[in-house]
């Protein structure tokens, strides 16, 4: 079933809606939105992507009408060494908005993954056009089942709640509500306290055996820095900030 827009439209007068059925990329029209003026906070959403768009140039599967595909115009004012701590952020607004409306457990894992039961259930995107933040979020919610071979092993709300059906729009507004609030955070209490927040909320944050998927490096996570970077401990004994890519569980 289409979302029903005009019911997002009533719950967030305050929102800009730009809703499309089908659409590439809901990033690529927020960037083209950008440079036409519009208002942050702005949100594009659709029911299908044809070429939706993951981390590092990796596709995103949109299956017509079973997720949410959104971008997100945002305006936070971090300097641009501390980026990434926005990324933690939408992290934690998914993750918060997923459990308020389907009370499921959500995990963390650096930079951009929420997972459930260790798999992935959605994926954030954060790009900088102009002085505004696009975040592109995906989340999957009523898929009843997903590809295989998938770099992360993916699961959805539907499936990781035992095939009950899920309200997109519920969770859409949970998520901006959610947005709101951390940003709220992030405004009174700095990125120190986004860091501390995900960290409590990260199972991979400190003490968690992983892999590089940049090099197939092994080591230990040893925090989050101040700049929103993962910290690893080699088997060296050697502490480096990992400044691109991701890990996975060892």
């Amino acid at each position: 079933m289409p979302l029903d827009i005009a019911a997002l439209r009533a719950r967030r007068p305050q929102t800009e809606f730009h809703y499309f059925p089908s659409i590439d990329s809901t990033m690529r029209e927020a960037a083209r939105l950008v440079t036409a003026g519009a208002p942050y906070g702005a949100v594009v959403i659709a029911d299908e992507q044809s070429a939706g768009m993951g981390r590092l140039g990796r596709a995103w599967h949109s299956e017509a009408e079973a997720g949410i595909y959104c971008s997100v115009l945002l305006r936070f004012a971090v300097p641009s060494n501390q980026t990434p701590v926005v990324t933690l952020l939408l992290g934690l607004a998914t993750a918060a908005a997923i459990e308020k409306t389907t009370d499921l457990a959500c995990d963390l894992r650096w930079p951009n993954d929420v997972l459930i039961n260790g798999k992935k259930t959605a994926g954030i995107l954060a790009q900088l056009v102009d002085a505004c933040i696009i975040a592109g979020i995906g989340i999957n919610v009523n898929q009843s089942e997903l590809p295989d071979g998938l770099r992360t092993p993916a699961t959805s709300l539907r499936i990781a709640s035992g095939g009950r059906n899920q309200s997109r729009e519920a969770i859409l507004l949970a998520l901006l509500d959610s947005i709101d609030s951390f940003g709220e955070m992030l405004l009174h209490a700095g990125p120190e306290a986004v860091i501390r927040a995900f960290s409590a909320a990260s199972s991979y944050a400190v003490d968690r055996r992983v892999i590089l998927e940049e090099t197939g490096q092994h080591g230990t996570t040893a925090g989050v820095d101040s700049n929103g970077f993962l910290l690893v401990r080699f088997d060296s004994g050697k502490v480096e900030r990992i400044a691109a890519g991701g890990v996975r569980p060892e």
